[in-house]
């Protein structure tokens, strides 16, 4: 099954914690030994410290037990900071290689929704919360064993050193200790409502911060500088009146708690003097008894504010996943093959599809494209056009019917090598913020810089890619802003060139271009769609008037099927109408006597080098239409 398909540790925080300590069960064991260890060390300090005094203060002072004394709590201080800094390390390791692996994890997840995911969510949040991800199992980690695992070992170590000195005592800090940390922490959870107002605060205005920037020419063109300032302004200042209540809230506490830590050390140590006073107990018993007392009430506060944030770090955590890793409603079936691309034949039969499955856009619609065919697609805008091409990519799988390439149903097939068997050019190409020649080298990563340069010539965009600063390894900038629309269109040609897929599919490959840019694409794509299977959406008709055929796509339905030149001579024929409003918005189908010259020269006026196209590949079609009208 395909890596992505299916992560059911994403269901929850607690197994998404699971499966990554799990992924690393050795660092994470002997992480583990290690904390335990730094914290038995720390009693050990503490009890050395007692036997140190007593020695110091017995009766018989005897130098070999003081020194001895001396030694090991001395050699426990030592191996206290060697295990604490062990386990820094170590769990620093942990977390870095276990952030890797989430990161990459998360991408392929990601990466296997359908593309309404995307056009649902923010691509900076997306990116913000993957990252995020790795950083809160690092503070989950790090919380867990280094602040709530060391306090409770601590609390356990004093019980037993206490126990030994006076059991009643141990029983009332040990009940101490639980109330206090209980309270704090349910005051701690209290005071959520402030941490995930803040958190909704900064995700708004993190969210705002990237619409900004990602739109600064807008920002730019319509003076709104100013304007967008203020608005954000007042986005970060309600992150920030929310992040001050929540402070206030943790000094609150804060407060309370070192209150009660005064309170209740000094109330120890007034008893334990009163029993030293005795002769109940000795100096180093008095010693161990404040410091610690000391430190298991002040463990307490750290517990409790571990536990607070962990359990903030979850919440958070468990809304990422909702986000992310919800189910994916597009996968591989099992085991499935690669496809085989043989001569490329195409086959959709009795297709009928809708992204609202209550409304579908294509119905019961079968196409075969023999191989080697130029096939292109017309009609209305919102008519099923792009639709197809995208059942085709397997970006959806229709409700009803299938799609085969070369006999193989393509839901049967993984999905990166259907798509890897396919070229594509869209209307708007997206390059990614590398080099030219980065950019071209993704349609195949193994290609040499000689198989690269040579697409580019194919594609037509060489000469300029030379001329360009550092040539191939200039960087286009973010989605290509250093280029135009004509040069992104050319090195989306040359990706598919460079790709070499003998099914070629062109999605309004040249509907956003001038005309001066639309024929150099044309002239890279007229080279690129020879001896391939082609199936092209287009809105210009030039793009497909020397293709073998032409289907006119109207409500999901194909309502003409034909030779683009015997389509035209159907006098209330779509495609005609189609032709004709595009001429300029020529309306003269049901006039008889139609001049072609006349219809030409309004159609050079309007593109000149459009024109002198469309009027050589369809010369012999009008003048045949127009001998037909004035007989």
């Amino acid at each position: 099954m395909d890596r992505a398909a299916s992560l059911p540790f994403l269901q929850s925080p607690t197994r998404f914690l699971a499966h990554y300590v799990a992924a690393r069960p050795g660092i994470f064991m002997v992480l583990g030994l290690l904390v335990a260890a730094a914290s038995i060390s720390s009693i050990g300090v503490q009890y050395a410290m007692k036997m140190l005094i007593d020695a110091m203060t017995g009766g018989v002072r005897a130098r070999g037990a003081v020194y001895g004394a001396l030694a090991g709590f001395l050699g426990l201080v030592v191996l206290e900071s060697v295990l604490q800094r062990a386990s820094a390390l170590t769990l620093g390791q942990a977390t870095v290689s276990s952030g890797v692996g989430i990161r990459l994890d998360m991408v392929n997840y990601l990466t296997g929704h359908q593309m309404p995911f995307f056009q649902n969510q923010r691509a900076g949040s997306l990116g913000h919360r993957i990252s995020g991800l790795a950083g809160i199992f690092g503070a989950i980690v790090h919380r867990l064993l280094r602040e709530v695992t060391p306090p409770l070992i601590t609390f356990a170590g004093a019980m037993l050193i206490f126990v030994t000195i006076d059991a009643a005592m141990a029983a009332i800090l040990g009940a101490v200790f639980l109330g206090v940390t209980a309270v704090l922490i349910l005051l701690g959870l209290r005071g959520h409502v402030h941490h995930t107002a803040f958190a909704q605060h900064a995700g708004t205005a993190g969210g705002e911060l990237i619409d900004l920037i990602g739109n600064i020419w807008v920002v730019k063109a319509f003076a709104a500088r100013d304007r967008e300032l203020s608005r954000l302004e007042g986005f970060l200042d309600e992150e920030a009146s929310a992040q001050r209540r929540g402070w206030f809230f943790v000094e609150q506490m804060r407060g309370l708690h070192d209150l009660a830590l005064a309170v209740l050390v000094g109330g120890t140590l007034i008893w334990a003097i009163g029993r030293w006073s005795t002769g109940a107990i000795s100096t180093g018993d008095v010693v161990i008894i404040s410091t610690m007392t000391f430190r298991i009430l002040h463990g307490s506060r750290d517990l409790a504010m571990a536990v607070i944030d962990t359990s903030q770090q979850f919440s958070y955590l468990r809304e990422t996943l909702d986000i992310i890793g919800v189910p994916q409603t597009l996968s591989d079936v099992p085991n499935a093959p690669r496809l085989r691309v043989g001569e490329g034949h195409v086959e959709l039969a009795n297709v009928t599809f809708g992204y609202d499955a209550s409304d579908p856009i294509i119905h019961d619609l079968s196409l075969t494209v023999p191989a080697g065919q130029k096939v292109g697609i017309v009609g209305a805008s919102g008519g099923g056009k792009s639709s197809l091409l995208q059942l085709i990519q397997r970006f959806h799988d229709p409700q009803i019917g299938h799609i085969m390439i070369d006999g193989h149903r393509i839901d049967h097939v993984t999905q990166e090598s259907l798509r890897d068997a396919i070229a594509v050019v869209p209307q708007e190409v997206l390059l990614f913020h590398r080099s030219v020649i980065d950019n071209i080298r993704i349609a195949r990563p193994d290609a040499s810089d000689e198989d690269v340069y040579g697409a580019a010539e194919a594609a037509g965009c060489d000469d300029f890619i030379r001329r360009l600063p550092h040539g191939y390894d200039s960087v286009v900038g973010e989605r290509g802003s250093n280029l135009s629309g004509g040069q992104r269109q050319r090195i989306g040609i040359a990706r598919a060139f460079l790709k070499n897929a003998r099914i070629v599919l062109l999605d309004e490959a040249t509907s956003a271009l001038d005309s001066e840019s639309e024929l150099e694409v044309q002239n890279g794509l007229d080279a690129l769609v020879r001896n391939r299977t082609v199936i092209a959406v287009a809105h210009r008709l030039s793009t497909i008037v020397g293709f073998d055929r032409v289907i006119v796509v109207e409500r999901g339905r194909v309502i003409e099927d034909g030779p683009p030149q015997q389509l035209l001579r159907q006098k209330d024929g779509a495609f005609r109408q189609l032709w004709l409003m595009q001429v300029e918005g020529l309306d003269q189908a049901s006039q008889p006597g139609l001049d072609f010259v006349a219809a030409s020269g309004r159609l050079r006026r309007a593109s000149m080098a459009r024109g002198r196209m469309l009027h050589r590949a369809m010369r012999s079609a009008w003048s045949n239409m127009a001998e037909r009208d004035r007989a």
